[in-house]
């Protein structure tokens, strides 16, 4: 089934100029950028994307990070792209990622893991709302 979903290129990967070559993997998977954007991600912002994690001890640290810089965000699309990207992007820890997952391959520690992937349609779909309200506000 044709899906889209949210992948962000965490502060980390766009420091360390990772950007165009992690963009190429998910074309080289087949999978269809169909929108993107870098911004500066606001406290805000940040806090609604996590609010499930908002009770953890490590909260405060996820909100220094994800807003130290730019992001790139953008939309991939393709054939059961919720579950391809989860797969291509690896597990949270790269150190537990599976070998030559994005994670595993660029991600620094478990607190600062390159890149982000919505893990169900259900949150690609509010966070593209979050992260491209002008698509619904058209």
């Amino acid at each position: 089934m044709e899906e889209r979903t949210l992948v962000i290129i965490k502060p980390d990967g766009v420091e360390r100029n990772l950007t165009g070559h992690l963009l190429k993997e998910f074309e080289r998977n087949d999978l269809r950028i169909s929108h993107l954007k870098t911004i500066q991600p606001e406290t805000a912002r940040v806090r609604k994307h996590y609010a499930e994690l908002s009770d953890m001890p490590f909260f405060n640290d996820l909100l220094t990070y994800f807003t130290r810089g730019p992001v790139v965000v953008f939309l991939a699309d393709g054939e059961n792209a919720v579950n391809r990207v989860r797969e291509l992007v690896g597990v949270t820890d790269p150190k537990a990622a599976r070998p030559n997952t994005l994670r595993r391959l660029y991600g620094i520690d478990k607190s600062e893991n390159t890149i982000h992937a919505s893990d169900s349609i259900e949150s690609a779909e509010r966070e593209t709302k979050l992260w491209f309200p002008e698509l619904f506000n058209a």
